[in-house]
């Protein structure tokens, strides 16, 4: 695909960077549109959007670095200066969330419905980030045999081996959680407790992620239990247990609450 889009003097403007930018655009304006019921100014929105930006980028940062730890501890600029790709959105994720549960209780927020709020706008920024994984041809699919595979044949792009028909995994990503964000803004004003959105956002990425994950051919990103499961499949099911059981609790909760009114 354009792991470059274009060049202004010196500078590159890698198609990565360029959707994720779009992501977290949409992603601003989405939460601010939606955080006055929470008196949310626009200051304390972009606060709490510098937080996650924090979050994701070193939480990304840092996984990445342990899939291949001895790689980039002797190519640390590498590591530092890689921006058309290298981020682990487990990564990104679960870092994220601790910074995200301090930020809301500094100020005073009720914590699930931020989090379902901060949710449908990370979903955006997560899908169009994957969009720009597609274009740089990062988190790129095994060799396909069949007619939906398509052909990276820029030198510069990431996926392997070029020239070669590969599953399109980042667009099967980006349609797993451009339906989430559907399924998050028609249950917005549905829900029957807080959490719930931001929960079925985990729940629903962490089995896509698991399926997709076979179809993956960057070989390097690490496996456990003798190649049974990769890094990610074995976080997805984390993710997908935890997510599970909180929603199990929450929604009786909830039920709890609606009988005893």
């Amino acid at each position: 695909m354009y792991p470059e889009l274009f060049h202004i003097g010196s500078l590159t403007i890698y198609s990565y960077g360029f959707f994720i930018l779009i992501g977290v655009i949409v992603a601003y304006f989405f939460v601010k549109k939606n955080a006055g019921v929470y008196q949310l100014n626009s200051e304390k929105v972009s606060e709490l959007f510098l937080w996650c930006i924090a979050g994701v980028f070193g939480g990304g940062k840092l996984f990445f670095f342990f899939e291949k730890p001895g790689y980039y501890a002797s190519h640390f600029s590498e590591f530092l200066t890689d921006l058309g790709s290298g981020f682990v959105f487990y990564g990104s994720f679960l870092t994220t969330i601790p910074i995200l549960i301090w930020w809301f209780r500094k100020n005073k927020l009720p914590v699930w419905d931020m989090f379902d709020l901060v949710g449908i706008g990370g979903a955006f920024v997560h899908a169009f980030g994957k969009i720009g994984c597609f274009m740089a041809g990062c988190c790129h699919g095994k060799v396909c045999h069949n007619s939906w595979g398509v052909i990276f044949s820029d030198p510069k792009s990431h996926a392997e081996p070029l020239n070669t028909a590969l599953y399109p995994v980042q667009l099967w990503d980006s349609a797993i959680i451009f339906l989430a964000i559907i399924c998050m803004l028609y249950l917005k004003k549905r829900k029957h407790f807080s959490g719930q959105l931001f929960l079925i956002y985990g729940l629903w990425y962490a089995l896509g992620r698991f399926i997709t994950e076979n179809y993956r051919g960057d070989e390097e990103r690490g496996y456990l239990f003798n190649g049974a499961l990769s890094h990610s499949q074995f976080i997805a099911i984390l993710v997908f247990v935890s997510c599970a059981i909180i929603y199990f609790w929450r929604w009786k909760s909830a039920k709890k609450m609606e009988h005893r009114e």
